[in-house]
């Protein structure tokens, strides 16, 4: 006689409970999943075993997807059901896992937030007068902006690595892979305005362009809490941090210039196809896409260049 899927669920959770020693929150997750299954199955006029197979699988995740249930609430109610299939298969009931090769629907991923142009603006408009570590700040949310750093990128920044003169910045990223990036004409004046007072922390020998109030390299976590500290005092609405700096740097370049490949060799991506996919776009290229469509760049054409 074939047996009942409703029938193998409670000596399937006793496995659980005494074999595997699994909590009590993860065994009620464990019933809930295969009786909802079940339950399923019995609308379909199944039930047994031998009715489960893999198209019926993906019939059920494509139902449970179409209530609106999460990529990730699948993903545990699939890995329920591989589960019992692999208990079923040792105890003899089962000669196959219906389960294996499914995969669950995937969650679309939340975009980033970001903070619009005349967002930022504001909050970078404000720039301080005689506050050595305000002004500090301020190159800091400046550069991030301006060249979509990362957190650990923006503190490894040593003094000869960024070229105002030329607008440049040499940066370490991910993987130990380097890369120049555009520095736009407002984040060169915030850091030319920290270096006129850089000494005034730094101790002699620290390489570091941004210091703490010990005269050494500043610390991730410090850059967090003061960049936080800015937006309260600049009343913004909503709390300031690296990566959402990142983000608006991103989008708003993405938004005007519309070139992603440009947009990813500027952040540092490797994430597409392979690590090398977009050495062949020149650094002139990256500049002339960053003066055209970055917010607060506006460089200057120096003189007897053609535009």
């Amino acid at each position: 006689m074939t047996q009942q899927i409703p029938e193998l669920i409670p000596p399937f959770l006793q496995h659980l409970a005494h074999e595997r020693r699994l909590s009590p929150h993860t065994l009620t997750a464990y019933r809930r999943d295969l009786e909802r299954m079940s339950d399923w199955l019995r609308q379909q006029g199944a039930g047994s075993i031998t009715d489960l197979d893999t198209a019926r699988v993906r019939q059920y995740l494509a139902w449970r997807y179409r209530q609106g249930v999460i990529g990730k609430t699948l993903q545990r109610e699939l890995a329920s059901l591989r589960s019992l299939f692999r208990w079923l298969l040792r105890e003899g009931y089962a000669t196959a896992n219906p389960a294996l090769g499914v995969r669950a629907p995937k969650s679309p991923r939340p975009l980033p937030a970001t903070l619009d142009a005349d967002q930022l603006g504001a909050l970078l408009d404000h720039a301080p007068v005689d506050d050595l570590l305000a002004i500090r700040d301020h190159a800091m949310i400046e550069l991030f902006y301006s060249s979509g750093l990362r957190l650990a990128e923006l503190v490894a920044v040593d003094l000869g690595e960024i070229d105002l003169v030329e607008g440049e910045l040499g940066v370490m990223g991910k993987g130990a892979k380097s890369r120049r990036v555009p520095v736009g004409t407002k984040a060169r004046e915030a850091v030319k305005r920290w270096l006129s007072v850089r000494a005034n922390l730094a101790a002699a020998d620290e390489r570091a362009l941004f210091v703490s109030r010990r005269g050494t390299r500043i610390h991730p976590r410090t850059v967090e809490v003061r960049l936080a500290r800015w937006a309260r005092e600049q009343g913004a609405s909503r709390g300031l941090h690296p990566h959402l700096l990142r983000h608006s740097f991103a989008t708003h370049l993405l938004e005007s210039s519309g070139d992603l490949r440009a947009v990813q060799e500027l952040l540092g991506h490797r994430d597409i196809g392979t690590t090398q996919i977009y050495t062949h776009l020149d650094f002139q290229h990256l500049a002339q896409v960053y003066d055209a469509a970055h917010p607060r760049a506006k460089r200057k054409s120096k003189p007897g260049c053609d535009e």
